[in-house]
C-alpha cells in the first residue's frame, strides 16, 4: 500500500502540483513551507508508513493556509 501512495504522491508532482508539475508551472502558486507539501507527506509516508504518514501529510496541508507564516518544517 506504502508503494501505491507514494507512486500516487509522485504522479500529483509530476502533473498537478504549482511547486513541481508541469500544469501549473507557469503561476505563482507557491508552498509556504519547506520541503513543499506533497514532498513533506512523501517523506513522512516513507518514514513512518502509510497511515501515519499521511495523517502527518494531511495536518500539514491543514496549517498551510494564508494565516501561517510557513518555514522549515521536516518529517
Amino acid at each position: 500500500m506504502t508503494k501505491i501512495i507514494l507512486k500516487l504522491i509522485r504522479f500529483y508532482q509530476a502533473t498537478l502540483s504549482p511547486d513541481h508539475g508541469f500544469v501549473f508551472s507557469g503561476s505563482n502558486a507557491r508552498c509556504r513551507f519547506y520541503p513543499s507539501c506533497s514532498q513533506y507527506t512523501y517523506e513522512a509516508v516513507e518514514k513512518f508508513g502509510a497511515g501515519k504518514g499521511l495523517l502527518k501529510g494531511f495536518n500539514r496541508i491543514v496549517r498551510c493556509n494564508p494565516f501561517s507564516s510557513g518555514g522549515v518544517d521536516l518529517a
